[in-house]
């Protein structure tokens, strides 16, 4: 595997590591230790969404990993890992890994935002700019500029049935559509070979199904989640996200219950 050391330009240096993908798509691996130190971002009226791209495969992930687990303790962040496909070649099939998270995260680069490409580890900050997931100085700003910036608000209302009613309040800037997300808070996963080989990484807010939910009245408006969405196997937290169509921008985002 060609390999070529970079120094990165996010926030303080660190070293990156660049390689090719199986589709011949230039990848980004890095760094290999987590960079800064996350603020809390108490100021947020509602949360911002990170999602990370990671995999069991890449040895630089770790931190990244370490770091979400932090970040996910701020009620200011909604964390969501994203466990990609892409370097299960190296040796090691990612147990988390789904191919929607590699799609998703090759969408956004097409859209060629601060801090695009399909790279591990990154995080992308209300689908919109990224950055190496491992910085965290890097992260918390685009996440305080994320918070600062004037969004929808999701209001959820616990229905007797089990399930939630959704009302979105504040400006939607044309089309959106609201996802309902399945994650596991936490998992732990022996890594038998590859670059983590003989290691054990834990992972936050793991992606295990997502599903588009249609507006039930007022023109996009209002949402019902019923309790038998909230039943999928291996998921103990519910998100959801209102965003807009075709990987664009994430509006809004908050953890059901």
């Amino acid at each position: 595997m060609k390999t070529t050391i970079i120094f990165a330009g996010l926030g303080l240096a660190a070293v990156t590591f660049f390689a090719v993908n199986p589709l011949g798509q230039t990848t980004q691996r890095g760094p290999l230790t987590a960079t800064g130190k996350a603020a809390p971002l108490a100021t947020a009226k509602a949360p911002v969404v990170l999602e990370l791209f990671t995999s069991q495969g890449c040895s630089s992930c770790p931190p990244a990993d370490r770091l979400a687990a932090q970040l996910a303790s701020d009620p200011a962040l909604l964390v969501i890992t994203r466990p990609v496909t892409y370097w299960d070649r190296l040796g090691w099939t990612d147990t988390l890994a789904r191919a929607a998270n590699t799609d998703l995260q090759r969408a956004y680069a097409r859209r060629g935002n601060e801090g695009a490409g399909v790279y591990t580890p990154q995080i992308i900050v209300n689908g919109r700019h990224g950055a190496v997931g491992s910085n965290a100085r890097s992260v918390s700003a685009l996440a305080r500029d994320a918070a600062m910036k004037t969004r929808p608000v999701l209001a959820v209302t616990a229905t007797g049935s089990g399930g939630y009613s959704v009302r979105v309040s504040g400006a939607v800037p044309g089309a959106s559509e609201l996802m309902l997300v399945a994650l596991s808070s936490h998992e732990t996963v022996a890594i038998g070979r590859g670059e983590n080989g003989g290691r054990s990484v834990s992972y936050t807010n793991v992606v295990r199904s997502e599903t588009r939910i249609p507006a039930s009245a007022q023109a996009r408006r209002a949402f019902t989640i019923t309790a038998d969405q909230l039943d999928v196997a291996g998921a103990d937290t519910y998100a959801i996200i209102l965003r807009k169509p075709a990987a664009g921008a994430i509006l809004a985002g908050t953890v059901l219950g």
